[in-house]
């Protein structure tokens, strides 16, 4: 009988002790796709924010060489 007992509590702690483990590893997985999720959104707004800072200095440019072309006429 109390090696039925000893069975089933070893058991009871190997299971207690197998889910902590893997509800901590994927706290920690879903804490790192967070991080990454965050990092990916910030490098975007940087990507829209260059293509609108480059539409803006090609719209420069080409006034500049207008401005050029007056002043050369």
């Amino acid at each position: 009988m109390t090696d039925i007992l000893t069975a089933i509590i070893a058991f009871a702690g190997t299971l207690v002790g197998s889910l902590g483990g893997i509800l901590a590893a994927n706290r920690l997985t879903v804490y790192r796709i967070e991080q990454l999720e965050n990092k990916v959104s910030k490098h975007n707004n940087l990507v829209e924010r260059m293509f609108l800072v480059e539409s803006s200095a090609k719209s420069a440019h080409h006034r500049i060489d207008e401005l050029r072309e007056e002043i050369t006429k």
